[in-house]
């Protein structure tokens, strides 16, 4: 537990201030994390079609990514507890989500765009356990419900404002290459 340790400060007051310090960086940094993905996910589908998907592959690259998604969760828990590098587990994770969303951008056929989006999918599940450890961890300071809501909440702002974002792109008629380039920035600053 040591990698994610909220305590040495002395004081019931200066733990539960990191406590929620660190609380709200989670928090913001799963904002930009979904404003990333779920701004993504907006468009996957008709993008992949534009690339010359049909609407099978459409729904299984769809279906299969959460499949993948989920299914990984168990294994990515384990293995965080197992090993306990819940921030390095963590980082890998986000990266992954960094890297796979902005470069759907440059995907030039259906099929490296939907192993990109199963790859957004894996970054996913592989930092969600280690990730909602450490912030069950702090939460233990200053409250689940509080802590698990702010959290929420930040998460739920990106959820919003991804999709807001590449819909004001596809509204001025840039296109959806241009729309993962956006989603760039809110990747960059996870």
């Amino acid at each position: 537990m040591k990698s994610y340790s909220l305590s040495g400060t002395g004081n019931n007051t200066g733990t539960k201030k990191t406590a929620l310090k660190f609380i709200v960086l989670l928090g913001v940094v799963s904002l930009f994390a979904d404003a990333t993905y779920e701004g993504a996910r907006s468009i996957n589908g008709p993008y992949l079609a534009l690339l010359g998907a049909s609407a099978t592959t459409v729904g299984f690259v769809a279906g299969f990514g959460e499949l993948i998604g989920y299914s990984l969760r168990l294994v990515s828990g384990y293995i965080s507890d197992k090993i306990g590098r819940y921030w390095a587990i963590t980082l890998f994770g986000y990266s992954l989500n960094m890297l796979a969303v902005p470069a759907l951008a440059l995907a030039g056929h259906w099929e490296l765009a939907a192993v990109l989006m199963i790859t957004e999918r894996i970054g996913k599940a592989i930092r969600t356990p280690a990730r909602d450890a450490m912030l069950s961890h702090a939460t233990r300071e200053i409250g689940s419900g509080k802590g698990f809501g702010l959290h929420e909440a930040l998460d739920q702002i990106g959820a919003v404002l991804g999709p807001l974002t590449v819909a004001g792109v596809l509204y001025f008629r840039e296109g959806y290459r241009t729309g993962y380039v956006v989603l760039l920035v809110p990747a960059a600053t996870q």
